[in-house]
């Protein structure tokens, strides 16, 4: 296939034999496309099924994708992918950058790299074109992230990029980030997966950028200028207001160093710091820069503070037991302190490295029962996007190894949309018909409309997850795309329209828009079979925690009042309510029943892989007890009941 749009190869890493090769992209980019895609490729032919997070085999897959430079298309964004430690068991997971550091990667001249092995001692690694290195880091070992990015571009130059793992990283906190260029943060565990290789920086220098080129230039410039002309408004100007929305920010730490902060980031330490301090002080952002600095996952974090201020309050822990200022817990003294002992595993911060629920559970005396109200999922990160309030988010919700926002964000924020319209805010222009179109076009049916009913919801989670996948694997910008989002819905602009012509234009690969959703649609199944063959269960595994089936929904931080559209759009409230446990069942029913699966247990068929063009993997699966055979479900269209 045609190299346009990519820069052709992948670069391999084997840190134990300390070799070096290439392979080429276009052996994955034509099923895969990028992103996701190639780096669960990549995952499912190297990696052993009964690998561990922290075992050598384990492949660290850092991947871009085919629309990685150029400008703008909101599409800079780029992964780090691999086996995660995150869970009870190790399953594949990722994490989503922006920042430069991608964008370098690919100037010189790799599309992705993939790290196996385990070096002897600390190392990192140096990429400028063919120059290829792995150093010597025992000299940064120990060190914070910026302190070492300093280090590296005092002696590499300004214009290297560094990715760096902290003190969290190196210790193996299982939600340990990996924090780049531009102040990029990477959640998912991988930076424990970085420390577990003891590799402990990539830089990349590009001096001479090779940057990618597209089959159609005139073609590319025509749909880049139609991309930016779809929003109300300049697309810059749009786009600086949907980040303050998310809460973007900056600031200056007192050595001069500029801190970037994005939407859930920025309130990691803002309640307990409000109400120590209260309005006004600055300390909400030392959590946050702190968690960067010794690279910690802030929706881990979050939940984790909450947990301890409540196990204070209730007598349960005091601060001479757990080694911390418990009693002044919003002050800087106690994130300071907080952060340092989990980071590096010291006294009771090892045991809250281990997470909120692991945690709860070594206390005991009731630790457990203060869990709910601050914590999301079998993840321990932070309750934001409930299932309660979007019925389709429970399905989302379900199948991830992770809070994986991108998917959730389908519903909440045209939701969001739609409240700023109801509350009469001046730009908001997402009405109950732009929804309306919304769900009969993007999620698949008028019934997705309706958020107090479970009709079209199993339809409308795939139709969300075919998309999202796509979207990960181009990559492109959350808040951009779907376009929908940054514009009222056009009768000529459907899913997957600008993008089918977005990647013909740059690889020369014409795509039309029914096979980009059924590329979408083979990317969701290779990570489906991935963790099936991890161990997830199939309809076993797919569940959400208990407390949204049993306790009523009070609120949620952008609808304090749970307002949603009802039957016909009609306002309604979600308050109150909770997951129905055997209507998620039945729910579930139909989902499998929609990807063509097994209903009875949520394994995948042969003929659907078969389908897909991942006949490849059938043998390997079958092989195991992890296919099924049986015939077809027939399913009502109309009711989504099955036969």
């Amino acid at each position: 296939m045609s190299e346009f749009g990519y820069a052709g190869e992948i670069l391999r890493v084997d840190l134990t034999a300390r070799k070096i090769e290439k392979l080429p992209t276009a052996r994955y980019a034509g099923r895969f496309l990028g992103g996701r895609g190639i780096a669960a490729a990549i995952h499912w032919e190297e990696t052993p099924p009964a690998a561990r997070a922290f075992d050598p085999e384990n492949r660290l897959v850092f991947i871009t994708g085919p629309l990685m430079g150029f400008l703008g298309l909101a599409g800079c964004r780029w992964e780090i992918c691999g086996t995660s430690p995150g869970l009870d068991a190790d399953f594949f997971s990722y994490a989503n950058f922006g920042g430069s550091w991608g964008a370098w990667l690919k100037y010189a001249g790799y599309d992705g790299l993939v790290v196996t092995g385990r070096a002897g001692g600390p190392v990192y690694l140096l990429i400028e074109s063919d120059r290829v290195e792995i150093r010597d880091a025992a000299t940064l070992w120990g060190k914070t992230t910026t302190e070492t990015q300093d280090i590296l571009q005092a002696g590499l130059g300004k214009g290297a990029r560094v990715l760096v793992i902290g003190p969290a990283g190196e210790n193996l906190v299982p939600f340990a980030t990996v924090y780049a260029e531009d102040s990029a943060s990477g959640s998912g565990g991988m930076g424990s997966v970085m420390g577990s290789k003891n590799l402990k920086a990539v830089v990349v220098r590009a001096e001479a950028k090779m940057r990618p080129v597209p089959a159609n230039p005139d073609r590319l410039k025509s749909l880049s200028a139609q991309v930016r002309g779809f929003q109300p408004g300049n697309w810059e100007d749009h786009a600086r207001a949907t980040l303050k929305m998310a809460g973007r920010g900056m600031c200056r730490a007192e050595n001069g160093r500029q801190f970037k902060f994005f939407c859930q980031a920025t309130s990691v330490y803002t309640g307990p710091a409000v109400k120590y301090y209260g309005q006004g002080t600055d300390v909400d952002r030392l959590g946050t820069r702190l968690c960067d600095i010794y690279g910690l996952d802030t929706a881990v974090m979050q939940p984790l503070i909450m947990w301890l201020g409540r196990c204070y309050q209730e007598g349960i822990l005091g601060d001479e037991a757990a080694g911390l200022p418990l009693s002044r817990m919003g002050s800087a003294e106690f994130i300071e302190a907080l952060v340092q002992k989990l980071a590096r595993r010291e006294g009771f911060g090892d045991v809250l490295a281990a997470g909120t629920l692991k945690a709860a559970a070594y206390l005991g005396r009731g630790a457990e029962k203060l869990i709910g109200s601050s914590i999301a999922n079998r993840n321990g990160e932070t309750r934001d996007h409930d299932p309660r309030l979007m019925l389709t988010n429970a399905l989302l919700m379900a199948m991830e190894p992770r809070r994986s926002v991108y998917l959730l964000h389908a519903m909440a924020l045209p939701l969001t949309r739609w409240l700023n319209w109801l509350k009469g805010l001046e730009g908001s222009f997402l009405t109950t018909e732009v929804l309306r179109g919304i769900a009969e076009r993007l999620w698949g049916s008028p019934d997705a409309l309706d958020f107090t009913s479970y009709a079209g919801k199993a339809l409308a989670s795939k139709k969300v997850q075919d998309y999202a996948f796509t979207k990960e694997s181009l990559i492109l910008c959350d808040f951009a795309w779907p376009i929908y989002q940054v514009h009222s819905l056009d009768n000529i602009i459907g899913p997957y329209t600008l993008e089918s012509r977005l990647v013909s234009a740059i690889t020369g690969r014409e795509i039309d828009e029914a096979e980009l959703e059924k590329t979408g649609e083979r990317i969701f199944n290779l990570q489906r079979a991935i963790l099936t063959r991890q161990g997830w269960g199939g309809r076993g595994g797919d569940v959400i925690m208990d407390f949204h089936h049993r306790e009523p929904l009070q609120a949620v931080f952008f609808d304090v009042d749970c307002i949603v559209p009802g039957k016909d759009g009609a306002l309604a409230s979600r308050q109150g309510m909770v997951v129905e446990k055997a209507a998620f069942e039945q729910l579930k029913d139909e989902y499998y029943a929609r990807r063509g699966w097994d209903v009875a247990s949520g394994l995948q068929t042969e003929k659907k892989l078969e389908e897909l063009g991942l006949g490849d993997m059938v043998g390997d699966l079958r092989g195991r007890g992890l296919l099924m055979q049986g015939p077809p479900v027939q399913l009502e269209e109309t009711t989504g009941r099955i036969n």
